[in-house]
C-alpha cells in the first residue's frame, strides 16, 4: 500500500507539476507576446516619426537649396551688370585717355608756336629797340616796378604794420603777465656805508696813537676809513661791498669792547671775516631754498652767497639773479619752453660776477667755466652766456634768460648811473644816426629810449627811408650798449611852397 501511494503520489505531483508547468509557459507565452505586439506598434510607430521627419527634411533641404539658387542668382545678376558697367568705364577712360593725348600733342604744338612766335618777337624788338633780351627784360621789370612802387610800398607797410601790432601786443600781455607775477621793490647799494657811534669821544681812539688803530683797521680790511666832522658817525668807503662789511662788523665790535689797539684789530677782523663767510655760505642757501633748485654743487652755492656783496649800477647782484630766475621761469610757462633751464640759467648767468675781480675774463666766460667745472647741464650753460649777446643764442632758453635780465635791469629804479655817462650815452645813440649818409639831423628823446632821425627828402626816397631806419636800428644793436630797447623813428618830410601873387 504505501508503495503504491508513493507510486501514486509521484504520478500525482508529476501531473500536477507538468499542469503548473504548462500553465506558467503559456503566461510567459502571453507576456513575451504582449511584448512582441508592443515592439511591433513602437516600430509602427518609430517608422512612421522617421519617415515624417525625413520628409520634413526633404523639404526643408529643398527649400534652403532653392533660396541659395535665388540668391545666387541675384549675385551673378549684380556682378554682371557690374562688369558690364566697368566695361562701359573702361571704354569711356580710352576714350578719355585718346582725346586728352590729342589735346596733350596739340599743346605742345602750340607751344612751340608760342616759343618760335616769341623768339620771333624778341628778335624784332632787340632789332627795334637796339637791346639784348636781358637788357629788354631789366628795362621791363624797371618799368614795372616803377609804375607799382608805391602800391606795393602801402601793401608792404600793411602788411608789417599789421604783424608788428599783433607780434607787439601778445609780447607785451606776456611781459605785463609776468612782471606783474613777480614784482619787487629796488634797493640801490651804495659804495660807503656808515658806522654809527655812542659818542664823538670814541673816534680818537678809533685814529688812535699817530693813527696807529686807523691805519691798521684800514690795512686789514682793504676800506678808507674816513673820520671827519660828522657828528657821531665813522663813514666806510670801498667798491667792495664784503671788504665794506667786514670792516663794519669789526669797528662795531670794537666800539662794543671798548678795546682798540692793533692786536685786537687783527683778531675782531679775523672774526669778522668768518662771520661774513658763514653769511655768504647762508645767503647762498636761502637763495637756492627760495628757487628750489637743490642739485648744485656747495662751492656754486658759496659763490652765490658771494653775489649778495655784489652791486652792478648799484643794483644787487643776488637780488637781481633772483629776480631773473623768476622772471625767467613765468616766460618760459607763458610761451611753452623749459621752465627748469630757464630758472636755473637765470639765477646762475651773472655767477661770474662772484669771481670777476680774482679771475681775468669777462663774468660770463668766468661763468661758464665754473659752471662746466663743477658739472652744471650743458643745456643751463648754454642758456646762461648769451645774456649780453657774447655768444649766440642756441636754444629759445637762452633768449628768455636774455629778456628777463633786460626786464630786471631795465625797471625803473632798478639801476643808476652817472650824468657823465647818461649823456655819452645819448650822445653816441645820436653820432651813429647822424654818421648815416642822407640823415639831416637827430634827436635822442625818453631818457634814451627814442632816437628820433630826420632825414632830407630830395636824397631819401619813402622805400630808402623804410631801409635806412633798419640800418640804423641793426647798427645801433651792434655798437652800443644799452639795457632794454630803443625805439629808432624815421621821419621823411618834403615841403613845396610856392606864392600865387
Amino acid at each position: 500500500m504505501g508503495a503504491i501511494s508513493l507510486l501514486v503520489g509521484t504520478a500525482l505531483g508529476y501531473l500536477a507539476r507538468q499542469s503548473i508547468a504548462k500553465r506558467d509557459h503559456k503566461a510567459l507565452e502571453t507576456k513575451v507576446q504582449k511584448r512582441l505586439d508592443y515592439a511591433k506598434k513602437r516600430s509602427s510607430e518609430i517608422i512612421s516619426e522617421a519617415k515624417e521627419k525625413y520628409a520634413e527634411m526633404i523639404e526643408q533641404a529643398k527649400k534652403e537649396t532653392e533660396e541659395k539658387n535665388e540668391e545666387l542668382f541675384k549675385r551673378e545678376k549684380f556682378i554682371l551688370k557690374r562688369e558690364n558697367a566697368v566695361d562701359k568705364k573702361f571704354a569711356d577712360y580710352e576714350k578719355k585717355e585718346k582725346s586728352f593725348n590729342q589735346k596733350v600733342k596739340r599743346l605742345r604744338e602750340l607751344k612751340e608756336e608760342v616759343d618760335e612766335m616769341k623768339k620771333k618777337a624778341e628778335e624784332e624788338i632787340s632789332k627795334i629797340a637796339g637791346l639784348s633780351k636781358e637788357e629788354a627784360k631789366e628795362e621791363f621789370y624797371r618799368r614795372l616796378e616803377k609804375e607799382n612802387e608805391m602800391e606795393v610800398m602801402e601793401r608792404m607797410n600793411k602788411l608789417e604794420r599789421e604783424g608788428e601790432e599783433k607780434y607787439l601786443t601778445r609780447a607785451k600781455e606776456i611781459l605785463s603777465s609776468v612782471i606783474q607775477k613777480y614784482s619787487t621793490s629796488q634797493v640801490e647799494d651804495l659804495t660807503t656805508t656808515n658806522v654809527s657811534l655812542p659818542d664823538d669821544e670814541i673816534k680818537g681812539r678809533i685814529i688812535g696813537k699817530e693813527g696807529r688803530n686807523i691805519k691798521t683797521l684800514e690795512k686789514l680790511t682793504g676800506v678808507e676809513i674816513v673820520v671827519d666832522d660828522t657828528p657821531e658817525t665813522v663813514v666806510l668807503s670801498s667798491f667792495d661791498p664784503i671788504r665794506r662789511q667786514i670792516a663794519k662788523i669789526a669797528l662795531e665790535k670794537l666800539i662794543f669792547d671798548g678795546r682798540i689797539q692793533p692786536a685786537r684789530i687783527e683778531e675782531v677782523v679775523e672774526k669778522a671775516e668768518e662771520e661774513i663767510s658763514d653769511q655768504i655760505k647762508k645767503s647762498g642757501e636761502e637763495a637756492v631754498y627760495e628757487t628750489s633748485i637743490v642739485d648744485l654743487d656747495p662751492k656754486v652755492v658759496n659763490l652765490l652767497g658771494r653775489l649778495k656783496f655784489r652791486s652792478s649800477y648799484g643794483q644787487n647782484v643776488l637780488s637781481h639773479s633772483l629776480e631773473v630766475c623768476f622772471l625767467a621761469e613765468a616766460l618760459a610757462a607763458e610761451i611753452g619752453a623749459n621752465t627748469s633751464v630757464c630758472k636755473k640759467a637765470g639765477l646762475l648767468h651773472d655767477i661770474g660776477k662772484a669771481l670777476d675781480h680774482q679771475v681775468e675774463g669777462s663774468h660770463v666766460d668766468i661763468g661758464m667755466r665754473v659752471l662746466e667745472k663743477f658739472g652744471v647741464e650743458k643745456e643751463v650753460i648754454d642758456a646762461m652766456k648769451s645774456h649780453h649777446e657774447e655768444h649766440p643764442f642756441e636754444s629759445i632758453e637762452a633768449v628768455i634768460v636774455q629778456t628777463a635780465d633786460a626786464i630786471s635791469g631795465a625797471r625803473p629804479g632798478a639801476r643808476k648811473d652817472t650824468l657823465e655817462n647818461y649823456l655819452k650815452r645819448l650822445g653816441e645813440l645820436e653820432e651813429v644816426a647822424n654818421s648815416t649818409a642822407g640823415v639831416e639831423k637827430s634827436y635822442a628823446i625818453q631818457a634814451g629810449r627814442e632816437i628820433r632821425i630826420f632825414v632830407k627828402p630830395d636824397e631819401v626816397g619813402d622805400l630808402e627811408a623804410k631801409k635806412m631806419a633798419r640800418e640804423i636800428a641793426s647798427k645801433i644793436q651792434s655798437e652800443l650798449k644799452y639795457p632794454g630797447e630803443i625805439k629808432v623813428t624815421l621821419i621823411r618830410e618834403q615841403r613845396i611852397i610856392d606864392y600865387a601873387r
